[in-house]
């Protein structure tokens, strides 16, 4: 008959494995939730400084916000590396406990998967976005328009009288409210990785080690 230690089935060797595991995915999907956003921004930018190169700066907000997701990931990450405890040196016994493990898994999916979310999100509101306010800061005209032929109604080489502004000429005040929209957008859709962090953070201080 085997000799029963009080409190291995607490702090069972297996443990730390879903410690890591929370830290890794905690890393990776912020990570992909980052790199998702700044893609789909980062195309809408890029689409948008062809008709209007003025706002490229103005419209990278989407991308430095995607970037910050992964920051979030990374922070909870490091705090849930950090927290796993090796063996006892002594006499190899784990001090780990399982609950331990369950929390921090717990803490890194659901950050994780928060940024995930809110970079789709992001990403998704800033490509179509910025290609919009692209569009109506140039009064809907397109770069192979000709201006000149548009102003005179006539034809000339990609402009003509089919092709006149979809906008009123007070295009700057329509841009601009189009782009405190955004912003909004964008700020509400960072909060959803906000809830998680937060949520990440507290989950990350109840601990319980076998003594």
């Amino acid at each position: 008959m085997s000799q029963v230690i009080q409190g291995y089935e607490l702090c069972p060797s297996w443990a730390p494995a879903f410690g890591y595991m929370g830290a890794s995915l905690c890393m990776i999907l912020s990570s992909f939730g980052s790199a998702w956003g700044t893609w789909r921004a980062g195309l809408g930018v890029c689409h948008m400084g062809i008709d209007h190169p003025a706002g490229i700066i103005k419209t990278i907000v989407p991308i430095v916000m995607a970037g910050v997701l992964g920051i979030y990931g990374l922070i909870v990450a490091v705090i849930i590396a950090q927290a796993v405890v090796p063996p006892n040196q002594a006499d190899g016994t784990n001090t780990y406990s399982s609950f331990n493990g369950y929390v921090h898994l717990a803490a890194g999916l659901c950050c994780g998967l928060s940024c995930l979310a809110a970079g789709g999100t992001i990403g998704i509101i800033g490509d179509v976005g910025v290609r919009a306010f692209g569009l109506v800061a140039e009064n809907g005209c397109k770069w192979f328009w000709d201006p000149a032929a548009i102003e005179a109604g006539g034809e000339g080489d990609g402009g003509g009288a089919d092709h006149v502004p979809m906008f009123s000429k007070n295009s700057a005040e329509n841009s601009n409210k189009l782009y405190v929209g955004m912003l909004v957008m964008l700020i509400f859709s960072e909060a959803l990785a906000l809830y998680g962090l937060i949520v990440a953070l507290i989950l990350s201080q109840h601990n319980y080690l076998c003594e």
